[in-house]
């Protein structure tokens, strides 16, 4: 048995939700444990039936019988949200979603306070937007800092009077500093989030400790690393550490340090939803993603040629892989280009944790940098293994398990 942690070597809608279908679909998994983000996540299943979800908070192996979905407490969790993606999963197929489901009770929980707080502060910013998903993810997370005792959690559902203090408390202090919401009394919140509580298994850090005992897990990884909130390039990030660290730390906690594969996603082509660089972003590429519709708080959805400078740096960033799984492999064709360098750089250097003012400074050297492209390689996966050290584990040729190809291209020792 050996557990297998997932990130996104991007910005992100790489295919890690595909890729989690493929491993519960090739292996028995236990559970699928979601490390970081919240709601805002959109990792697209679709089975050869053609039945589609997209799954938010669930693990993305729920279409598979049997595999049970954990939301750590790294994970921001939106009741609400997820009873509305539970009622969908229900009408396609799977009727036992909430029943395979397991919640730690220390998680934050992201209301409809902090998605009105998120919302204005975007709208404020102007032309300066951020591309926020505007579900107050981020929210949750910087009151939860600078509130920890008083921050919402999810154990607090089934604690009425308690939930019912923080939501108020909350409440206020955000009206005080931005002017009034547009989100519904607290009073009405209240039955839900009970509704919540009784439906739902809240249990406390010491289950995941079983569950990884008890079968192989998939730690299901959000967003991309490109966007990470300390190592992404800032102020376009997320508020969410979006590397292998708190998986990490999951499996340190349960005594299982060093029993996880680390594999990293990654598209053919580079993209992003939203603002911020994207320096290989080419308008002429003729690709569209019904999947990722431009909409009014990200943005649009742009394409570039492959950025091997910027995954080299995310590689770096996440501490190495062991192996990597090449996604949109349909799209591979003479008018995509390969990236080994920019006009001024082979490389980006990470810095240290916490310093924004730097990656405020790379991003703008991001923003004026420009591509050196290289023809289309006759072998992608080898092309991709031999720009980032690591081998190509998995090739993914449509959006199902069964377009998906096991190979082990350009076999060589990841760095780590």
């Amino acid at each position: 048995m050996r557990h297998v942690m997932v990130v996104d070597l991007g910005y992100g809608d790489a295919g890690k939700g595909t890729v989690v279908d493929w491993l519960c679909a090739s292996r028995p998994v236990h559970t699928v444990v979601r490390f970081n983000g919240g709601a805002q996540a959109a990792h697209n299943v679709v089975l050869r039936d053609g039945r589609h979800h997209t799954f938010a908070q669930f693990g993305a192996g729920t279409f598979r019988p049997g595999v049970r979905t954990h939301l750590s407490r790294h994970v921001v969790v939106d009741p609400l949200a997820l009873a509305a993606e539970a009622d969908h999963l229900t009408a396609v197929g799977v009727p036992d979603a909430l029943d395979r489901l397991t919640v730690d009770g220390e998680a934050l929980l992201a209301t409809p306070y902090h998605r009105a707080a998120n919302r204005a502060r975007e709208i404020a910013r102007g032309a300066d937007r951020h591309g926020s998903c505007g579900l107050g993810v981020g929210e949750a997370v910087a009151y939860g800092l600078a509130h920890p005792d008083e921050a919402p959690r999810v154990a607090d559902c089934g604690r009425p009077a308690v939930l019912c203090r923080r939501l108020t408390a909350l409440r206020d202090r955000l009206t005080a500093e931005l002017g009034p919401l547009d989100a519904p009394p607290v009073e009405d919140c209240l039955p839900a989030y009970a509704g919540f509580a009784g439906r739902v298994a809240i249990v406390d850090r010491t289950w995941l400790s079983g569950a990884l005992r008890a079968g192989t897990c998939v730690f299901e990884g959000a967003q991309g690393v490109l966007l990470d909130e300390w190592h992404g390039f800032h102020p376009y990030t997320t508020w969410s550490t979006t590397t292998f660290a708190n998986a990490e730390s999951l499996l340190a906690e349960a005594g299982l340090a060093g029993t996880a594969q680390r594999l990293g996603v990654l598209r053919v082509t580079t993209t992003r939803h939203g603002p911020g660089p994207l320096v290989t972003e080419d308008p002429a590429l003729p690709f569209a993603d019904p999947r990722n519709p431009t909409n009014p708080w990200q943005g649009r959805f742009r394409f570039g040629h492959f950025d091997a400078v910027a995954h080299r740096y995310a590689l770096e960033v996440a501490g190495g892989v062991d192996v990597l799984a090449l996604t949109h492999l349909d799209l591979a064709g003479p008018g995509l280009r390969i990236c080994r360098r920019y006009d001024t750089a082979d490389r980006l250097v990470p810095g240290p944790a916490g310093d924004l003012d730097r990656q405020a400074a790379l991003t703008e050297r991001l923003l004026r940098a420009r591509p050196v492209l290289d023809e289309a390689p006759t072998d992608w996966p080898a092309a991709v293994a031999a720009e980032l050290g690591a081998p190509v584990l998995l090739t993914s040729h449509g959006p199902t398990a069964e377009d998906k190809v096991a190979a082990l291209a350009g076999a060589v020792s990841a760095p780590r």
